[in-house]
């Protein structure tokens, strides 16, 4: 299967099995996903569902996005997501029907993609995991510097995709794998073992694992 649902993250917690063992967890609240389109390899050359979830303002709507919203007789969300299909699937959705956190009742790994969370500027130490300079022997201002980067007159260039200081996070990120702990119909919940790319209320997209 290779539809999945745009949910948010809610944060982090820990649950107990039955035996007794604390298993932290990342919860995902997942409304239900509204299908503003279903394309097919006919009309556009390719076969996927695309969904949207949450509200947005009307006067956050632009007006071509509102007549695709319409045109589907679901409400504004607060985005647009894509989820391509294979041939077998899809065959029973429809633009205007709703997914809910029950398509992964029978999931065991799940894939999750967040946006990370933005650190701003960073040197190399915290980006890349540098090793720093002496704190002495010589060393006096240099003592988080990346130090060499590169050779001399030959090839008289820094090699493009050289680790430096640079923007670190606020970039697309997929952890692959995750246990899928508990779905939560009656609540929308959706609770995963271990951690999760992104802040706390940010989008989450959720599939099954590719790798499993």
């Amino acid at each position: 299967m290779t539809i999945g649902l745009v949910g948010r993250k809610v944060g982090m917690t820990r649950v107990f099995t039955e035996d007794g063992v604390s298993v932290p967890v990342t919860v995902l609240e997942v409304e239900a996903n509204r299908v503003a389109q279903v394309k097919t390899v006919d009309n556009d050359g390719y076969a996927a569902i695309q969904v949207t979830t949450g509200k947005r303002r009307a006067s956050r709507v632009t007006k071509p996005a509102a007549g695709h919203f319409a045109k589907a007789g679901i409400e504004a969300g607060r985005g647009l997501w894509e989820f391509r299909l294979n041939e077998n699937e899809g065959s029973d959705i429809e633009a205007g029907s709703e997914l809910t956190v029950s398509v992964f009742n029978d999931i065991k790994l799940v894939d999750v993609t967040g946006t990370s969370k933005g650190k701003g500027f960073q040197g190399g130490i915290k980006r890349w995991n540098f090793t720093m300079q002496h704190a002495t022997h010589g060393v006096s201002l240099s003592h988080r510097s990346n130090g060499s980067l590169g050779q001399c007159q030959t090839p008289g260039r820094v090699f493009k995709g050289k680790k430096m200081s640079g923007h670190m996070g606020a970039v697309r990120v997929t952890t692959q794998n995750l246990e899928l702990v508990r779905v939560d119909a009656e609540r929308n919940l959706l609770l995963v073992k271990g951690a999760v790319p992104g802040a706390i209320n940010g989008n989450v997209i959720i599939k099954p694992a590719v790798k499993a």
